[in-house]
C-alpha cells in the first residue's frame, strides 16, 4: 500500500509541470506523507487521514506562500501591472497625445501634466492606463 501512495504523489508532483498552479504538487507531497504513514503503520485509514490533513494544510497554509514567491506580486489584470513601469518617448508627448515604447510594444500616450512636452529618448513613467492610452509624467521635464 505504501508504494501505492509513493506513486501517486510522484504521477502528482510530475502532472504539476502541467498545470503550473502548485495544487498538484501539495497533493503529491501529502500522498509522500500518506506513504510514509503507511510505511510506519500500516494502516490505511490512518495513512489516509495522514493524507488528508497533510493535503489541507499544504493548500491553505504552505500553497499561497509559494504561490507568491514564484508569480510575484499579483495583480489585478495586466493593465495595472503597467502602472509604474518606465517607457521611452518615441514621438513626442504633450497633453493631446504621442507615443511611447512599454515592454517592447508601442503604445498612445499623453502627459498627464498639461504643460509637459516631453520629447523622443526621454524616459517616463506610467502614471495611468486610460484605455489604450498610457498617461505618462517625466520628472523634472
Amino acid at each position: 500500500m505504501a508504494l501505492i501512495w509513493l506513486i501517486a504523489g510522484i504521477v502528482l508532483i510530475a502532472a504539476e509541470v502541467l498545470s503550473g498552479d502548485f495544487v498538484l504538487v501539495m497533493l503529491g507531497a501529502a500522498a509522500l506523507f500518506g506513504a510514509g504513514a503507511e510505511a510506519l503503520f500500516g494502516v490505511p485509514a490512518v495513512s489516509a487521514a495522514v493524507f488528508a490533513v497533510a493535503a489541507l494544510g499544504l493548500l491553505a497554509g504552505v500553497r499561497p506562500s509559494v504561490k507568491r514567491r514564484w508569480h510575484g506580486k499579483l495583480t489585478a489584470d495586466n493593465v495595472a501591472g503597467l502602472i509604474g513601469e518606465t517607457a521611452v518617448v518615441t514621438a513626442t508627448v504633450d497633453a493631446d497625445g504621442g507615443q511611447v515604447r512599454l515592454r517592447g510594444g508601442d503604445w498612445s500616450a499623453r502627459a498627464l501634466d498639461d504643460r509637459q512636452v516631453l520629447e523622443p529618448g526621454t524616459e517616463v513613467q506610467v502614471v495611468e492606463i486610460d484605455g489604450a492610452t498610457a498617461v505618462v509624467y517625466a520628472h523634472g521635464a
